[in-house]
């Protein structure tokens, strides 16, 4: 079944999408919106009672490092390829 949108209703998706939208192009948005809501039609013709509910299609796991408390790099260490340095930090130009 197809379903029919008129052009105020595609005008109105354009107003609240803050979109202009020409004649033209609300003649070719309509068949397109039109078979959108065919492709939801055929969703809910599926039968998904046997589906269990899921955030993700495949199944994720973290892969992080497990968060340890360690040394910290040595000051000269951690500024050798600063581009700028005064005493133990890095020297940036102002941003105002």
């Amino acid at each position: 079944m197809t379903q029919t949108i008129d052009a105020d209703t595609v005008r109105r998706i354009g107003q609240l999408s803050r979109l202009e939208l020409s004649d033209a192009d609300i003649a070719t948005l309509q068949p397109q919106m039109a078979e959108v809501l065919d492709f939801f039609d055929k969703l809910q013709q599926l039968d998904t009672d046997a589906v269990e509910p899921m955030a993700h299609a495949v199944e994720l796991t973290n892969v992080l490092a497990a968060d340890t408390p360690r040394e910290s790099l040595p000051t000269d260490a951690a500024l050798t390829n600063a581009p700028q340095r005064e005493g133990d930090y890095y020297k940036v130009s102002k941003v105002l």
